[in-house]
């Protein structure tokens, strides 16, 4: 009798229930604005633990202001944020071209503590506002330790000569640096005592009469009232002290119908608004400009030999 052997079915495994793919996590806006940022993810946690600091340790000099805390105590606060790394190391200044660097460098670094909340932004500004290039300053912080100037410094607009001393200044008259005989600047030279306060009126004088500006080489401010110019040419021209510009404008007309500089003549008088008076060595020619006319110009001439002059 034979027996049938069964064969064992192995045994079934349990079956594993599908696991569903887990979807990627998408990055918020903020990681990706922080991504395209040319800085670190560390760099940014320092400059966030740096303003945090910051503006802790402004709060609590404005909590110790407010409750009368001695100052003593709000200065060694503000000390302390220096110590955390709130210090000035560096100084960057920018805008200098003619004033030197070391001056800002030096009015900066002139404070009793370099800690940030201690330094005064607004005396530095004030300080440096005294110097004649200076026409304007911008001081600011930036943390951790770092000040930065900005200098918009004045243009030089003339040249100014009194008592043999050569200043440059600018358009307002405000004195900028000495400069020498040997190193003068294609500027305006303008000589006299007062003379300097007077460059916007010479400057206004010349534009009446823009023909005959670049042919001016100085101007000398006469007893603090009036003008004579120096032409290039070598001719003194004397302005009244009343209304110089109409008697310059008139002065460049005769000019332009006559071609009075550079043909010998030394010296023209419009003090006197009824008479022009033009002189060569030795010869002295007036014309009363508004007389009737009996030369065929309009004026009357009448020659002397004269040649005394007083400066007035």
């Amino acid at each position: 009798m034979s027996r049938s052997t069964k064969r064992q079915q192995p045994p079934r495994r349990p079956v594993q229930p599908k696991r569903r793919a887990s979807k990627a996590k998408k990055p918020s806006s903020i990681d990706r604005m922080i991504a395209t940022l040319p800085v670190s993810e560390p760099t940014l946690h320092r400059i966030a633990t740096w303003t945090m600091m910051g503006t802790m340790g402004a709060i609590s000099l404005a909590t110790a202001t407010f409750f009368g805390v001695p100052q003593a105590a709000a200065v060694a606060t503000a000390e302390q944020i220096g110590k955390a790394g709130f210090r000035v190391e560096g100084i960057e200044v920018t805008g200098t071209r003619r004033m030197s660097a070391m001056t800002v460098y030096a009015v900066a670094l002139d404070q009793r503590s370099r800690s940030m909340p201690l330094v005064d932004v607004v005396g530095v500004r004030e300080r440096l506002l005294k110097y004649g290039w200076v026409a304007d300053a911008q001081v600011s912080r930036r943390l951790p330790d770092k000040l930065v100037i900005n200098i918009v410094e004045r243009e030089p607009a003339a040249v100014w000569q009194n008592h043999g001393v050569l200043t440059l200044i600018d358009k307002d008259g405000i004195m900028l640096d000495p400069v020498s005989a040997a190193a003068m600047p294609d500027l305006p030279l303008i000589i006299g005592e007062g003379a300097n306060s007077q460059a916007p009126n010479y400057r206004a004088l010349l534009d009446a009469a823009p023909a005959l500006k670049p042919q001016v080489r100085a101007a000398t401010w006469v007893g603090n009232r009036r003008w004579n110019l120096l032409f290039q040419t070598g001719e003194t021209l004397a302005l009244p002290e009343e209304d110089p510009a109409r008697a310059l404008v008139k002065f460049a007309e005769l000019d332009g119908s006559r071609s009075l500089l550079g043909k010998g003549w030394v010296r023209f008088d419009m003090r006197n608004a009824e008479r022009f008076v033009a002189r060569k060595p030795g010869i002295e020619t007036q014309r009363a400009i508004n007389s009737p006319s009996v030369d065929g110009d309009g004026t009357t001439v009448t020659r002397t030999h004269d040649t005394r002059g007083r400066e007035a």
